[in-house]
């Protein structure tokens, strides 16, 4: 025979259980491409950014999304005259589309950067590059993430 405090601590469980399953199923887990392209005519000003220039390293698949490297390097002398002034870094499925904004200068010496991520899950990054002359350039790569971060509830 079972006691009734048993009894209703298990019952409370699942119900717990079960409306933490219909908050996962029902929220959002991240934003769409179109947030993505929104937030980079954000950056851009409406430009269409070019291939080319710049190099988006970051490891194809992923183990764990909650601390991912990423280095982004721009080919530019950074003088006075010809010189990048930010860097952008969007994700296609994270709750926030713009990962990071960088600004640069020819002070900066070298238009390269580097940190670590949180990456909800699979998806496509790109790193844009606004440049002095006001053109941007822009390159792309997909991510394969097996345990996904930054999954807001």
């Amino acid at each position: 025979m079972s006691s009734p405090s048993w009894s209703r601590c298990a019952t409370e469980r699942r119900t717990l259980l079960g409306g933490l399953l219909a908050v996962t199923l029902l929220r959002p887990a991240s934003a769409a491409p179109e947030a993505m392209a929104q937030a980079i005519r954000g950056f851009t000003g409406g430009a269409v950014p070019q291939p080319g220039g710049i190099n988006l390293e970051i490891p194809p698949l992923v183990e764990n999304g909650n601390a991912v490297p990423v280095s982004i390097e721009v080919e530019s002398p950074m003088t006075e005259a010809e010189h990048v002034r930010a860097i952008a870094l969007f994700s296609e499925r994270n709750p926030l589309p713009n990962v990071l904004t960088v600004k640069l200068g020819p002070w900066s010496g070298a238009a390269r950067i580097g940190t670590r991520i949180r990456l909800a899950t699979s998806q496509r990054l790109m790193a844009i590059a606004a440049l002095s002359d006001g053109s941007f350039r822009l390159a792309e790569q997909q991510v394969v993430v097996t345990l996904a971060a930054c999954i807001e509830g």
